[in-house]
């Protein structure tokens, strides 16, 4: 299993003071993810890694507070639980210096953007019984 899709950013970042902005942030992920989520597809039941890249202009948001909003986002729709997630990759990429070397279909549709945005991918986790450090 493998589904990605592209969000518009800046992303919000878990210590927001506005929760609304926040709760708005949350919202637009889950819809964004359900417009490309298989509406007759149930939520994955079995271990994942979520890949997440943001695309930044000017002054990037600390990743690891972008992680929690987006996993809360996708829970229930693209899998059950976010106790799934064993596997997590979350960085920052200057949208400006950014160089594609072997581009997916869907990376080559983000060459042409010109605002921040980020690549969210939950595809299924490595062997858990192999540890390849």
């Amino acid at each position: 299993m493998s589904f990605e899709f592209v969000i518009d950013g800046p992303p919000v970042s878990q210590q927001a003071r506005r929760r609304a902005r926040l709760r708005e942030w949350i919202s637009k992920v889950a819809n964004e993810a359900k417009s490309h989520w298989p509406e007759d597809k149930l939520p994955v039941a079995d271990p994942v890694m979520v890949k997440i890249t943001y695309f930044y202009e000017d002054t990037p948001v600390d990743v690891d507070n972008i992680i929690k909003p987006i996993l809360d986002a996708l829970k229930g729709m693209v899998f059950k639980d976010d106790s799934q997630v064993t596997d997590l990759l979350c960085r920052k990429r200057s949208l400006r210096d950014t160089i594609f070397e072997i581009p997916s279909d869907t990376s080559l549709n983000l060459l042409i953007r010109e605002n921040e945005f980020l690549l969210i991918v939950v595809q299924d986790a490595p062997d858990q019984e192999v540890f390849n450090g």
